[in-house]
């Protein structure tokens, strides 16, 4: 898959905010208001701001297992996911609020198997039920060791539009980005339970970059 927003100070996505927002302030000015104009200048600045695209340093240790979004870690649980491994797997969920990088990224590298947008609700995306009940589209990975790994984005209560770039059968890059989710929202990211996770609730995390968990070194056919 080619990171198809790399270079990119702003992903093209957040180009017709920007410009209707700018625009807005543009003739506000032209037509004598200035606090109008100024104000819609700041929200102009605010929007070009959160579709910020920034260059990322990654980790390159084998089996490293990035975060898939800037924020916040809100839970780190054992489970059982129904619906795409269909077995107990290693939860950790990262909160993104309004004033995070919302372009999300790739957590390992290995091939897509699968990409499944899901409707849903748009409970607020803390919330432990936003796991099965909101909008969300999951990405399954399958690592060159043979391992599943499910990262899932989560519309929130203020997200409506999620953003999804790759497909299944593409191979992918540990910390490419992948597509993002408009103003607020949440990322889950399910890992084989033999996975060492680094990471506890409240961290803070940078996409492409905190390494969340280290992959076991062998595949489950070697088990």
């Amino acid at each position: 898959m080619a990171d198809r927003a790399v270079g990119i100070p702003i992903v093209k996505e957040g180009l017709p905010f920007v410009a209707t927002a700018g625009g807005a302030a543009a003739l506000a000015g032209s037509l004598g208001g200035t606090g109008s104009a100024l104000a819609l200048g700041a929200v102009t600045l605010f929007i070009a701001w959160f579709f910020r695209n920034p260059k990322r340093s990654v980790p390159s240790a084998a089996g490293a297992v990035v975060a898939p979004g800037d924020g916040r870690v809100i839970a780190v649980a054992e489970e059982f996911e129904p619906r795409f491994l269909k077995e107990q797997s290693t939860r950790i969920s990262i909160f993104l609020n309004v004033f995070d990088v919302h372009v999300n990224r790739m957590p390992c590298e290995g091939m897509v198997e699968d990409v499944a947008y899901q409707p849903g609700r748009f409970l607020a995306a803390n919330r432990p039920e936003a796991t099965l009940r909101n909008e969300q589209n999951a990405v399954m990975i399958r690592t060159p060791r043979g391992q599943k790994v499910l990262c899932v984005q989560v519309a929130g209560l203020i997200a409506r539009r999620i953003v999804c770039w790759t497909a299944p059968g593409e191979t992918v890059s540990r910390g490419e980005r992948f597509g993002l989710i408009r103003f607020g929202s949440r990322m889950d990211l399910f890992l084989p339970l033999g996975a060492k996770v680094r990471v506890g609730v409240g961290a803070r995390v940078t996409g492409g970059e905190t390494v969340l968990a280290e992959l076991a070194d062998r595949s489950p056919e070697a088990e």
